[in-house]
């Protein structure tokens, strides 16, 4: 019996754009001006960052690490809090600004599987106003059967608890589901769940460990730009509904 490919969840920073270093660490070491804070995140840094999955986590894992001596002016958690708050300020002007993009075939696939009839959803650690501004901009919000985003869930990827959030909302079997995904820790996330899921890697994740991954691309491709295979046995230059359904079944 065939698993029918019911369902597309996709991950958001560095799968439907390239946030990362030119949005989030930017946005982070404006806030961290604004803040009156002489720290400052490096693109080969932030790479290291990106390991902890969440923002606020990420700058607890910074000060525990590398700053053991700050002690900010009150609550930690509320200074990291209003920081985060900061940095998504800046992270939203720099979407409005047209400084993010989304990647290669990302628009083009999510609108065919929309034609297809197939249940779009999000899952990421981003926060939720980032989420929306993203898909505003480019794509539309209705488009989308479920977007789960930022402390949605207490444990954030690699546990797959906002994977299973996604498949319980969706209302669908998983081994009908589809997940596009960036970084070991999405990938790890997903398998736990029970989902099949396809890496589009990018610069800060392309030497990560993706054997569990169906498929591992350099990004989705388009017609007339034709992806990269960096992992799977695809013969095509691009993902579309066709090739996604054959995928689901092994194929």
């Amino acid at each position: 019996m065939t698993n029918r490919l019911q369902g597309l969840i996709f991950d958001v920073d560095g799968t439907l754009a390239n946030t990362e270093r030119d949005g989030h660490r930017v946005a982070f070491n404006r806030a961290f001006e604004e803040a009156g804070l002489d720290w400052h995140w490096s693109v080969e840094f932030y790479g290291e960052l990106l390991t902890i999955s969440g923002g606020k986590e990420r700058l607890k894992y910074f000060l525990r690490q590398y700053s053991p001596e700050f002690k900010p002016e009150g609550n930690l958690a509320d200074f990291i809090a209003h920081l985060h708050q900061l940095k998504t300020k800046h992270y939203l002007n720099l979407l409005r600004s047209g400084t993010i993009q989304l990647r290669p075939g990302t628009k083009r696939l999510i609108k065919e599987a929309r034609q297809a009839g197939i249940n779009l959803a999000i899952a990421t650690t981003s926060s939720l106003p980032n989420v929306i501004a993203l898909l505003e901009k480019y794509l539309d919000l209705d488009w989308f059967e479920v977007i789960a985003a930022g402390d949605i869930v207490a444990a954030k990827k690699p546990a797959p608890d906002i994977y299973r959030y996604v498949i319980q909302k969706l209302k669908l079997p998983a081994n009908n589901i589809l997940v596009l995904e960036d970084s070991d820790n999405g990938l790890e996330a997903a398998i736990a769940a029970g989902l099949k899921t396809i890496v589009t890697v990018n610069n800060y994740t392309a030497d990560q460990n993706f054997s569990q991954a169906a498929l591992v691309v350099s990004d989705l491709g388009e017609p007339e730009q034709p992806c990269r295979i960096i992992q799977g046995d695809f013969s095509a230059g691009y993902l579309n509904i066709a090739n996604l359904s054959s995928i689901i079944n092994g194929g």
